[in-house]
C-alpha cells in the first residue's frame, strides 16, 4: 500500500535508534527514520480505514426500534468524519515525505530554522517550529475572537 518511491540508497538503521542532537541535522539516518515512522502511520492509518469500511458496509442493517437506528446513525456519522480527518492526515504524511525527497522536511516553513527533534518525533507532520506555531496559534485566536 506504500507509495512507489524514486530509486534511493536504502539507509541501515541501527535497532533502536532514536534521532539525536549530536549528529547533523536532517542526515540521511534522521531522514530515513521520520520516513519509516510516517509510512508505518500511514499504512496503519489505511488499514483502520478499511476496517471501518467493512464495519460500515456490515452495520447497514435497519434497527426497527427507532433509538437503535438513532444510534446507529450516530455511530455511522462520528465514524465518516473520524475517515474524514484520517483522509485529510493521510494528505499531510504524503505531503511530509515529499519534503523528506526534496530535502525540505524538518525546516520551519516560517523562518526557515529547524524544527527539533523531539516536536518532529511527537508530530512528524509538523511543518512549523514551536515559536511559529505559537505565533500562528495567537494569530488564529486574535482573529476567531473579532
Amino acid at each position: 500500500m506504500l507509495r512507489e518511491r524514486s530509486p534511493r540508497m536504502a539507509v541501515r538503521l541501527p535497532k533502536g535508534y532514536m534521532p539525536s542532537d549530536d549528529e547533523p541535522f536532517m542526515n540521511k539516518r534522521q531522514k530515513e527514520y521520520f520516513r519509516r515512522k510516517l509510512e508505518k502511520w500511514k499504512e496503519d492509518i489505511l488499514k483502520e480505514n478499511r476496517e471501518t469500511l467493512q464495519h460500515l458496509q456490515d452495520d447497514s442493517v435497519q434497527h426497527p426500534d427507532i433509538a437503535d437506528r438513532a444510534s446507529s446513525e450516530t455511530e455511522r456519522s462520528l465514524e465518516l468524519r473520524t475517515r474524514d480527518r484520517q483522509r485529510k492526515l493521510v494528505s499531510k504524511i504524503d505531503a511530509a515525505i515529499r519534503r523528506i525527497d526534496e530535502g525540505t522536511y524538518g525546516y520551519c516553513e516560517e523562518t526557515g530554522e529547524p524544527i527539533s527533534l523531539k516536536r518532529l518525533d511527537a508530530r512528524p507532520i509538523a511543518t512549523l517550529s514551536i515559536e511559529a506555531q505559537e505565533r500562528h496559534e495567537r494569530r488564529e485566536k486574535v482573529y476567531r475572537d473579532d
